[in-house]
């Protein structure tokens, strides 16, 4: 039992985890000599934290790393010096010795300066930090100062002797006294925090907090239930219900005996599936967009769109995947010690031998909530709970095992039509990587056309016109095998009007799956407002046109890979009545949080953060997230917000899908909160 309050200690941990910030940096640059300098970074480490050295050779565990983005007038000397208490300890997670550091850790870097005008020294750190539980997600903090080689002289006169005295005997500049004012301007005017963004403190009370909406986390869950079940109707899980509930009956020493380890054995089930999902939990903290740009990462959806083909393709009956069979056989082996410990790794055992079946469907479920690591434990949960239901369920009755139905063909049917639903997924998948990455090769057209073929594939494989390895040669096409084709037939047929061109949505039941209206084969610009509206993609602008036409702004938060977005827009915002009020009454600024392309290098600023710290922007998406976050302390999307031209908020800002009544509502409530401010001046 001691065993067992370990474990839920683990899941009470991380179901109460919070954002931390364990680290604070300094920054100072000293001068060393002429034209010679020191660049001083110290990190103070909360207690009970520590930080891995820069030096650490061990696989998969994070250094510490410094870079210097490349400036010809300057040069570095020598490699970054790590000053502190090194502690080495052997991981035995990690397979060797780590060296780590904590409460206080120094690190410099020495460089000249070539020419005599001002420079700009800029570095970046990348980290990660731990404590003895868990570790929290990498990190990273940006430095930028500039230092005037001409002006050392007055530099050094304006620093107290004590000063010039102290550390090595160098001469200790403060942070403040190398900073251009010129660059603290150009921070500022990145308006990545703007004080008067108070999303507490809306000029408007009365609407739009009542219909902000949940993560939809009871729709996570029901997702996550309903795959369980298709899950246990493959062959690789079905046949193992009669013979696992047999074996509790049979070899208990009593029936009261075997019903409660087989429901041990059905809660263990569950426990496992939510104890998969514990690393996510884990790595929560610093970064709180890590989820969001791991769901909108160019990579990681190519990565999901080759792991779909691959699954597929196993589904079809042309090889197997599984686990490598040492795991299995330690799992099955430790099944044997009895008691509670051997039925938890019976469960185990059951998971581990049923992954080339569940393997692709918790694929699917991992790729949906991945935004959202509660979001992944409550589909996982619904998954998990299903299983147990069924294995519990037919402990307690055992007779209804005689009424289920033989394994057989069917089994393998339903599994090569899952094969070719992973196919339609992987293409998904590749969508949302193109659209991040605003290639648009892969249009509307071209996406539901490749749809279109895949339900017929599916009605032709159901009539028997097309067969794979496992199938019966002479399989007789039952009555079941028809209404599904019939099914897959209707769908397809829904999908054709989504090959011709059209401004107003016509897959209505499709939004968020299919690319937007607007990357068309019908278009001739892919950036084309959608819905025919005019729509800016950079706030600044949308500040100086609201001005300009005296209108209210509707800042919407979206992504090229946000399905709730998508739905908004051919939903909602197709609505005739909204249509007209977002064409006529409103300055539209769409910011794309998972923007990947390069803002012009001028751009490409550090810029200050709520929480004192400092962060170099490069992307047009990191610029819109970082202020999202920083203004409105949220990185859901959609996420609307009503302002003036000024900068204040009408009403409470709404996030997630919204009915067209609620929308409707926030839109006319904020516009009329606006009229009034401007009639009273």
């Amino acid at each position: 039992m001691k065993k067992l309050f370990c474990l839920f200690l683990l899941i009470n941990t991380f179901v109460q985890s919070q954002v931390k910030n364990p680290i604070k940096w300094e920054f100072e640059i000293h001068t060393l000599q002429q034209n010679q300098y020191e660049a001083v970074f110290t990190a103070f480490i909360e207690k009970g934290w520590h930080l891995y050295s820069k030096d650490i050779k061990v696989e998969n565990a994070i250094p510490t790393t410094f870079t210097y983005p490349k400036n010809p007038n300057v040069k570095l000397l020598g490699n970054t010096k790590e000053i502190g208490k090194k502690i080495e300890e052997y991981s035995d997670v990690f397979e060797g010795t780590l060296v780590y550091l904590s409460n206080k850790v120094e690190y410099r870097q020495k460089f000249e300066v070539t020419g005599n005008k001002p420079i700009k020294f800029e570095a970046e750190v990348e980290f990660q930090i731990c404590n003895d539980k868990v570790c929290l997600a990498p990190d990273g903090e940006s430095f930028s100062r500039t230092v005037k080689p001409e002006n050392i002289d007055e530099l050094r006169s304006s620093v107290s002797s004590q000063a010039i005295d102290n550390k090595e005997n160098h001469s200790q500049l403060n942070a403040s006294e190398v900073v251009d004012k010129e660059d603290i301007i150009n921070v500022n005017k990145d308006n990545i925090v703007i004080p008067s963004l108070d999303i507490n403190n809306p000029i408007n009370k009365a609407c739009g907090e009542k219909i902000i909406q949940d993560e939809g986390f009871l729709w996570i869950f029901i997702f996550g239930f309903i795959s369980g079940l298709i899950a246990l109707l493959t062959p690789c899980v079905y046949p193992m219900i009669p013979l696992t509930i047999s074996y509790f009956t049979k070899q208990a020493k009593n029936k009261k005996q075997g019903k409660k380890d087989a429901l041990i054995y059905a809660f263990f089930i569950l426990l496992i599936f939510l104890l998969f999902t514990l690393p996510f939990h884990l790595i929560n903290g610093i970064n709180p967009d890590i989820f969001n740009q791991l769901s909108t990462n160019i990579g990681l959806n190519l990565v999901f769109f080759i792991i779909f083909i691959i699954f597929a393709f196993s589904f079809f009956g042309y090889y197997d995947i599984t686990l490598p069979s040492w795991m299995v056989n330690k799992s099955d082996k430790a099944s044997e010690t009895g008691g509670v410990i051997g039925l938890f790794f019976m469960a185990l055992t059951l998971v581990i031998v049923s992954f080339s079946c569940t393997g692709p469907v918790l694929g699917s479920i991992l790729a949906k909530a991945i935004q959202n690591p509660t979001q992944l434990t409550m589909a996982f949960g619904g998954c998990g709970l299903a299983w147990a239901l069924i294995f519990g369920g037919f402990a307690l009755f055992p007779q209804f095992l005689h009424n289920m139905p033989k394994s057989g063909g069917w089994m393998n049917t339903i599994k090569v039509v899952l094969g070719f639903l992973e196919l339609a997924l992987a293409f998904k998948f590749l969508s949302k990587a193109d659209l991040v990455a605003k290639t648009f090769f892969l249009k509307r057209e071209i996406f539901v056309g490749i749809w279109i073929l895949i339900a017929l594939a599916i009605v032709l494989y159901l009539l028997g016109v097309i067969k794979f390895p496992h199938d019966d040669k002479k399989a007789k096409i039952g009555s079941g095998r028809k209404v599904w084709a019939g099914i897959f037939t209707i769908i397809g047929i829904y999908m054709i009007p989504g090959l011709f061109p059209s401004d107003k949505p016509n897959l209505k039941l499709m939004s968020g799956l299919t690319p937007p209206l607007n990357i068309s084969i019908y278009h001739k610009e892919n950036e084309k407002g959608v819905l025919g509206l005019n729509i800016i993609h950079d706030y600044n602008q949308a500040l100086e046109l609201a001005k300009k036409e005296n209108k209210p702004i509707l800042i919407d938060f979206t992504g090229y890979g946000c399905e709730n977005c998508r739905k908004m827009e051919e939903y909602i915002w197709s609505n005739p009545q909204i249509w007209q009020i977002l064409n006529t009454e409103f300055i539209i600024a769409s910011l794309y949080v998972d923007d990947s392309e390069l803002l012009p290098k001028e751009e490409q600023k550090v810029v200050d953060l709520k929480e004192g710290r400092k962060r170099k922007i490069k992307t047009i998406g990191k610029k819109w997230s970082t202020f999202q976050r920083e203004n409105f302390n949220t990185n859901s999307l959609p996420f609307y917000v009503l302002i003036t031209p000024d900068n204040k908020i009408l009403n409470f800002p709404v996030a997630g899908y919204k009915n067209k009544n609620d929308f409707q509502n926030f839109l006319q409530c904020g516009f009329k909160t606006f009229k009034e401010l401007k009639n009273k001046q």
